[in-house]
């Protein structure tokens, strides 16, 4: 089984580095989200008067729902076939993985910078991040999408990686679960500061490694790719911790070292100023090309993540 999760994990990253994360309504990740919307509300019910104890029995039912359903699927699919199994183990794989489509998301705003196109660039990079991008000029529309995709090498390619190495499709699932309730019903406002507590510690809890491995894997992409890897080093140890996440600043820290940047600062939430530090140091302008460079970053830390996990079944499976 060893042999067939490390084939599933690696045809998987192929798949999503050729052909990205697919968009239909029964993809896996929404279906997710369907059970949360679904259940959030169910909970709501239940539960009118203790938000937290709902928000926690509704993450609990999630996480059992999202391991054993995939669970059921590959243990039915493996007794049918070895091969097949491995097959449907390997289009699970792949759809818990988004390098490529975090790739189209930083080209989507660096297309229109580049050809002059700001309100363009605005346009697309409010898709992806979670400011106001209406007054972003074109050096604050390149620090929203290298801070994305910086800070989602880690939750969109290493961490799922990394679970899927340790349990394979089923743990793929649930990290993406648990990812995927913090994104819905995470947030410290009035709706969800009590509701969404138990998923948020949650996410916490799962990315905290990983989002920290992450960064390492980033630092060794930098000095591979010829970037100051001992900038990149250096900044990850003193900024990693300026965000409220304790997770969120990791890789963003080892980008902005690598590159030369100063990321983060204060930033507009619906309409009002939200206070933040900044992350790295200002040793240079920041410019469009600097999407692309970041791209190559989460590219490089993704397949040094991939050869690492293969390594570690491989011993694990020899010895």
């Amino acid at each position: 089984m060893i042999i067939a999760q490390s084939a599933a994990v690696s045809i998987g990253f192929v798949l999503d580095a050729i052909f990205g994360d697919p968009d239909f309504k029964l993809h896996p990740i929404r279906l997710i989200g369907y059970l949360i919307s679904f259940l959030e509300k169910v909970m709501r019910r239940i539960f009118p008067k203790n938000e937290r104890l709902g928000g926690a029995v509704m993450a609990i039912c999630v996480l059992i729902i999202c391991g054993g359903v995939p669970f059921a699927i590959l243990f039915f699919a493996y007794r049918l076939n070895y091969f097949f199994g491995i097959a449907i183990e390997s289009v699970i794989c792949y759809f818990m993985l988004a390098a490529k489509s975090l790739k189209q998301a930083g080209m989507s705003v660096y297309k229109p910078l580049k050809n002059g196109d700001v309100d363009g660039a605005r346009k697309s990079v409010s898709m992806i991040v979670g400011r106001d991008t209406e007054s972003l000029d074109d050096i604050g529309i390149t620090k929203a999408a290298v801070e994305t995709v910086a800070e989602n090498t880690s939750d969109g390619v290493i961490a799922p990686l990394i679970y899927m190495a340790i349990g394979g499709g089923v743990l793929g699932c649930v990290y993406k679960a648990i990812n995927t309730m913090d994104s819905m019903v995470g947030y410290k406002n009035d709706r969800y500061i009590n509701f969404g507590r138990f998923a948020a510690k949650l996410d916490d809890i799962a990315n905290y490694i990983p989002s920290r491995i992450s960064a390492y894997l980033m630092i060794f992409a930098s000095k591979i790719m010829g970037y100051n890897s001992c900038n990149a080093y250096r900044i990850f140890k003193r900024d990693s911790r300026n965000h409220a996440s304790p997770n969120s600043a990791q890789t963003e820290a080892a980008c902005a070292g690598a590159l030369h940047l100063r990321l983060a600062g204060d930033a507009s939430y619906f309409g009002k100023i939200v206070k933040k530090p900044f992350i790295g140091d200002d040793l240079r302008p920041v410019e469009a090309e600097d999407i692309v460079r970041v791209n190559v970053l989460l590219y490089r830390s993704a397949v040094i993540g991939e050869i690492l996990c293969l390594l570690a079944l491989l011993v694990v499976t020899l010895f």
